[in-house]
């Protein structure tokens, strides 16, 4: 995780590096601190830059100067995901700049980064899956805590973030509220395995909270369960149960997605209960195969499966 400063102190004393701080306190009002945290390792680096070559007025931040950061970006080994992340927090950073009157225009926009590779997560097998969610657990509060995380994990297709950020007060009997990306709220179903999983975890929950801790999920000392206590509990129990590859949170978002398209084909209803803006993340997430794309095709359109009495009678078949 990135220092909760600029890297080097004497960033903090240039004009430019004074802009981003001041644009990392306006995200920090509506952003995660891991978002906060990415950023600002970005902008560290630009900031870096601008140093050596002794530009310090944020209104010389141009497309070429910016396509000269990346490029030795590049030069030194970072990796095309690195960069798109790079651009992108510059973008964010010059629209901010735009805002505050000191740049005209976005610069960013005619910037090109390479071509990300496609690393799609795979599924966990499905029977797989149920094997490692119905292997008994210790019976220990833990033991139940862990199993509500799996089951509401798998049931509701929740990011690590959402997860992690539960209270209370998100359960609503078979549904739960979260605080997606960009702070958007959503409810999504809640299973029936993962509400019983969750409702013997509530039953002996007080055991480690105290009364004024709201976090639905809680560590041996009471405090809410942070992002990677809960990796590495996913990782442990992937060993512990016998499941023959790494478990995480992603992959079992994944897997979610997966599952629920193959049975239902439905992907509008995936994108929705995923939180994705657009219908295209869903479809590289979900990691589509062409039998279901083919078998909805058949069973939706209406010209798919014209037998060869229809044929025999298109306008095409006559001499």
């Amino acid at each position: 995780m990135a220092d909760s400063t600029l890297d080097e102190p004497s960033l903090a004393e240039t004009p430019i590096a004074k802009r981003v701080e001041a644009f990392l306190a306006a995200l920090a009002s509506h952003a995660s601190p891991a978002t906060v945290a990415a950023y600002r390792h970005d902008l560290a680096a630009l900031c870096r830059f601008t140093e050596r070559r002794d530009v310090t007025d944020p209104a010389a931040l141009d497309t070429a100067l910016l396509r000269a950061f990346l490029g030795a970006e590049r030069s030194r080994g970072l990796a095309p995901r690195s960069l798109a992340r790079r651009r992108a927090a510059l973008s964010r950073f010059a629209d901010y700049l735009v805002k505050q009157g000191a740049l005209v225009d976005n610069p960013v926009g005619l910037l090109r980064t390479p071509k990300q590779p496609s690393h799609l997560p795979r599924p966990v097998d499905v029977d797989a899956l149920a094997r490692f969610l119905d292997t008994p657990h210790d019976g220990s509060p833990l033991g139940m805590r862990d199993q509500a995380i799996l089951e509401l994990f798998y049931s509701s297709g929740l990011r690590l973030a959402e997860l992690a950020a539960l209270d209370l007060g998100d359960l609503q009997n078979s549904r739960v509220r979260v605080i997606g990306k960009g702070g958007k709220p959503r409810q999504v179903p809640v299973g029936r395995r993962a509400q019983q999983a969750l409702a013997e975890w509530l039953g002996c929950r007080s055991v480690l909270a105290p009364i004024t801790e709201q976090a639905l999920f809680v560590g041996q000392r009471g405090q809410r369960l942070g992002h990677r206590a809960i990796q590495k509990r996913l990782a442990q129990l992937s060993l512990a149960r016998g499941l023959p590859e790494h478990l995480h949170p992603h992959r079992l978002r994944h897997s979610f997605a997966s599952h629920l398209l193959e049975s239902s084909q439905d992907l509008r209803a995936v994108q929705e209960l995923l939180g994705h803006a657009n219908l295209s993340t869903t479809q590289i997430y979900t990691r589509l195969d062409w039998q279901h794309l083919a078998t909805s095709y058949d069973a939706a359109h209406p010209r798919a499966k014209r037998g060869p009495s229809d044929r025999k009678n298109s306008p095409r078949s006559k001499p």
